[in-house]
C-alpha cells in the first residue's frame, strides 16, 4: 500500500516526465518520447494498483488536482506535436504498402 506522500511523489514524477516528453516532442526526439511514455505507464499502473486505498487530506488533494491538470495540459501539447508526425508516418507507411502491392502485382 502507498502512503499519502508516495501517491503525491508518484504524481510529481509523472508530471516531471510529461514535461520531459514535451521537450522531447518539441525536439522531434521520438525514441526519447516513447521511453518516457513507458516510464509514465509504469507509474500509472503503480497508482492504479495502490492509490484507491489512500485518502488524501485537503492540501494533498489540491496538489494532486494541480498535478493532474498540468499532466493533462502537457499531454495536450504533446499530442499537438505528435499528431502531424503520426499523420506523416501513416502516409509514408501507406505509400510504402501501395508501392509494395504495385511491385508484387506487376513483378517489378
Amino acid at each position: 500500500m502507498m502512503t499519502d506522500q508516495q501517491v503525491l511523489d508518484t504524481y510529481e514524477a509523472m508530471q516531471a516526465l510529461t514535461a520531459r516528453m514535451l521537450v522531447a516532442g518539441g525536439n522531434a526526439e521520438w525514441d526519447e518520447l516513447a521511453t518516457l511514455e513507458q516510464q509514465i505507464g509504469r507509474l500509472a499502473q503503480r497508482l492504479k494498483d495502490n492509490e484507491a486505498k489512500v485518502v488524501l487530506e485537503s492540501a494533498g488533494r489540491l496538489r494532486k488536482v494541480a498535478l493532474i491538470k498540468q499532466i493533462l495540459e502537457d499531454d495536450r501539447k504533446i499530442r499537438d506535436l505528435t499528431m502531424p508526425w503520426m499523420a506523416q508516418l501513416s502516409k509514408l507507411i501507406n505509400s510504402t504498402g501501395t508501392e509494395r502491392r504495385l511491385a508484387n502485382a506487376y513483378g517489378v
